[in-house]
């Protein structure tokens, strides 16, 4: 007696619900995944640098010395701003303004030229990089030490150049125009390594099939540069605008150690002044709301050059 031959059931057909089950669950995970990476950061910057605006907003219409009871105060922290009351909140938002303009592009150019020439993989290239970046990880306290001391007048570095060509230098930290170049200098150096290897993580992503192809089309080493390598890098440039930007106009370290804001007002930018403000005059107030206008400047300021960057900024 022959057994009945067993008959297998056909194997389930996915169907359109179960494929979209099936990428939804998919997308979940990736969503989640993602979540993880990102979630430590939103979580840092949420708790030091976002919700710290709010209890700095209440304060700011506070009359408060840090020590007894805050006193409500209205507006009239603003009104003293803006009446021209406190006549060093323009001088520092016009100096501030006179180091962006002097730190910003030139650091970026450097940065660039800097990145460029480090580009290839010379023997000892990777030392010539860690020097370049070395001030960068430096406390800017220790770069501002140094700096006073290669800028002064009587024993500086520079002088005893100058004087060695018979040439009397000039009193760096005594001027309020060359102080400011002095700290414009200092910054960009110190800086420069910073933006040389986010320069050269750009210079990663241009085409070398591009490069190749502009080579034997005739293109020389400038015009390949030109119209290959920097629509590439814009991306890269504008990030760099907007971080050097943001950091500028919160220089503080190099003016307290180089200059402490002097000569006269030369060099007193607008995180000198909230300092003061805060911790010598004790308005803490006062210096909140020196510190939420600060905060809708830089929005403004990044909002402005993010619709700008739409003309200029090439993306793949």
């Amino acid at each position: 007696m022959t057994a009945a031959p067993t008959i297998e059931a056909p194997p389930p057909v996915a169907t359109p619900v179960d494929e979209h089950e099936v990428r939804r669950r998919g997308a979940r995970r990736r969503t989640l995944r993602g979540w993880m990476f990102i979630g430590p950061v939103v979580i840092g910057t949420l708790l030091f640098n976002v919700i710290p605006v709010l209890p700095t907003l209440v304060t700011s219409f506070t009359d408060w010395d840090g020590l007894a009871a805050p006193k409500f105060a209205g507006v009239a922290n603003y009104k003293e701003m803006f009446s021209g009351q406190d006549p060093l909140f323009g001088k520092s938002l016009i100096n501030t303004a006179i180091y962006t303009v002097g730190y910003v592009p030139v650091g970026i150019i450097i940065g660039i030229a800097l990145a460029l020439l480090v580009n290839n993989r010379l023997r000892g290239m990777a030392v010539i990089r860690a020097l370049i970046f070395l001030p960068y990880v430096t406390s800017l306290v220790a770069v501002g030490v140094i700096s006073r001391w290669v800028f002064s007048d009587q024993y500086g570095v520079i002088n005893a150049v100058l004087a060695s060509f018979g040439i009397t230098g000039p009193h760096w930290l005594g001027e309020p125009g060359s102080a400011m170049a002095a700290v414009i200098a200092t910054a960009i150096w110190a800086n420069m390594g910073f933006n040389m290897i986010i320069v050269l993580a750009g210079l990663q992503g241009v085409p070398e099939t591009l490069i190749e192809a502009a080579t034997l089309d005739g293109a020389g080493r400038f015009s390949r540069f030109v119209h290959v390598t920097l629509p590439f890098l814009t991306p890269t440039i504008f990030m760099l605008l907007i971080l050097q930007t943001i950091g500028s106009f919160q220089v503080f370290a190099l003016i307290l150690v180089m200059t402490g804001g002097g000569p006269g007002d030369g060099t007193y930018v607008y995180i000198y002044h909230l300092w003061y403000e805060a911790f010598s005059l004790r308005r803490m107030g006062y210096a909140s709301a020196l510190a939420i206008v600060l905060f809708a400047v830089l929005l403004a300021v990044t909002w402005i050059q993010n619709r700008l960057s739409k003309r200029w900024v090439f993306y793949q």
